[in-house]
């Protein structure tokens, strides 16, 4: 199974944004987004779209039209980008009830569901820590 990019190319696209806006161009449009995170726009305007709604990005139309950052990027966690694009829980058990009558299948499902909760909180503190600046911070050090 491959891993979603989703994360990485909503990341990508804000980090852009912000080294744009401190080199004073306070917004980007999609297509240049799309430029240095070399995909189609139509899938950078998805991702942006994702990002508008939950309030990481504003959009302009019209002159000056582009995308911009709706706060500042020391105040966005990758957790918040996670949480804006990724709309599937990290792990999830199988949709079909096992075999009951088994004993691993008896008692499979809340123990995985706690082991799975265990692992998500742990992955969801670690993105918490985490901003956008931070991520820009790294990228150009």
């Amino acid at each position: 199974m491959a891993a979603n990019s989703r994360v990485t190319i909503a990341a990508h696209a804000l980090a852009w944004l912000e080294l744009a806006r401190r080199r004073g161009r306070p917004s980007l449009t999609s297509d240049e987004v799309a430029a240095s995170v070399n995909t189609h726009p139509v899938i950078l305007r998805r991702s942006l779209s994702d990002l508008r709604r939950a309030g990481l990005v504003t959009a302009r139309r019209g002159t000056g039209a582009g995308f911009a950052l709706a706060r500042p990027a020391t105040q966005i966690t990758v957790l918040d980008v996670w949480a804006a694009v990724e709309a599937e829980p990290l792990l999830a058990l199988h949709h079909t009830e096992p075999n009951l009558e088994c004993p691993v299948g008896a008692g499979i499902r809340p123990v995985l569901a706690d082991v799975y909760d265990e692992a998500t909180a742990a992955f969801r503190a670690s993105l918490a820590r985490q901003t956008i600046a931070g991520v820009l911070e790294r990228i150009l050090t």
